[in-house]
């Protein structure tokens, strides 16, 4: 019999049986929501939290802090119950209410930090509060999941190897949506390595700077960075770059819900308008895996809410037959990705990241 963290990896893929046409290629999603903390942030997570242990840097009853939008924060809540640590997360007022209420459900102490970094947005702000909480409070540990190499490891390990052996090697396109940069780090690399012929596409929101641009404030949560984070280590390994607006992802898993019976968050909805698109390009011969990180009943009061679009000037439906020509019309933000790299090298030092010294001892 298993415990929960047992039941962390090995999730599903769905095709979508009704939104192709018999000349689009195959898409596959990749359905993290089954994993227990019900996404798939639940991977590194764990896999961060076990070497932490096995190091001897996390030890009985101590306690976890983490700067997290949502997703991360309820993984590590989850595993911290589990295994009995104290958590603490850092989230900020675009965290979604579910996701704040399933943290603290878990046990987890949550704060939510209202300050706005250089950027507009907050991570900058959780990160540099959740580091000094951490030089605070004794026996504690910083999974630091923006600048911890173990992020990118886990799913070069684990994700990337599980999604070829369940396509049986037969992929063409793999569609990874990005903030943190450990999904799109790790799973490039493996590919790279092991399947070249495979193309990796990066989807970023409109207003992020992950890979450069103007920055401006957006909706969609999980996603997006004002810099380029470490865990990209060579953006060589990455073939074209979408950005994708928030109104675009919002509409993208209304489609999802209502004609595939697939609900997913705002990040799933970006990576399907690109997967959507490119489907249409490449042709029946195809097969494109797009990851769907969570589940989207966290996104009810949002999302999936009319009053909210509403209230943000944004469409709440649109015909699947629009939005198929709608998405058809993207155009890539790079084909050179190498030529948008926004690294920061100094905000490791700034924020005083506690990874300096994984990296220093590890790699």
């Amino acid at each position: 019999m298993r415990t929960v963290l047992e039941t962390v990896g090995n999730s599903p893929l769905i095709r979508l049986a009704n939104l192709l046409k018999p000349n689009d290629a195959e898409i596959l999603l990749k359905m993290e929501r089954t994993n227990p903390g019900g996404s798939i942030k639940d991977r590194p997570a764990l896999f961060i939290i076990e070497e932490a242990e096995r190091r001897g840097w996390l030890k009985p009853g101590g306690t976890i802090i983490e700067s997290s939008s949502g997703n991360f924060g309820i993984s590590l809540a989850m595993i911290g119950a589990a295994k009995g640590y104290r958590v603490i997360v850092l989230v900020d007022p675009k965290t979604a209410p579910v996701n704040i209420a399933m943290m603290k459900a878990y046990g987890a102490e949550v704060i939510v930090v209202t300050e706005q970094d250089d950027s507009g947005s907050y991570h900058k702000t959780r990160i540099s509060l959740a580091n000094k909480l951490h030089r605070e409070i004794p026996n504690s540990f910083r999974p630091d999941q923006c600048f911890n190499p173990w992020n990118g490891q886990a799913h070069y390990l684990l994700t990337a190897k599980e999604l070829m052996e369940q396509c049986d090697q037969r992929l063409d396109v793999v569609v990874l949506t990005v903030s943190t940069g450990g999904q799109i780090g790790g799973i490039s690399r493996f590919f790279k390595e092991h399947a070249p012929h495979v193309k990796i596409i990066a989807v970023d929101a409109v207003g992020s700077t992950i890979f450069s641009g103007k920055a401006h404030s957006y909706l969609l949560p999980g996603m997006g960075l004002s810099w380029t984070p470490t865990n990209i280590d060579d953006l060589n390994r990455i073939d074209e770059i979408y950005k994708v607006p928030d109104e675009d992802a919002f509409l993208m898993c209304r489609i999802l819900a209502k004609y595939e019976g697939i609900m997913g968050g705002g990040s799933t909805g970006a990576g399907m308008v690109v997967a959507w698109k490119l489907s249409q390009i490449l042709g029946s011969d195809k097969r494109i895996v797009c990851i769907a990180a969570d589940n989207g009943e966290r996104y009810l009061p949002t999302i999936y809410n009319d009053d909210w679009l509403k209230e943000r000037g944004l469409r709440m439906y649109i015909h699947p037959d629009e939005m198929r020509v709608r998405v058809r019309g993207l155009q890539p933000y790079s084909v050179n990705p190498i030529e948008t790299a926004n690294y920061q090298p100094e905000l490791e030092e700034l924020l005083d990241s506690p990874s300096r010294l994984i990296k220093k001892e590890v790699l």
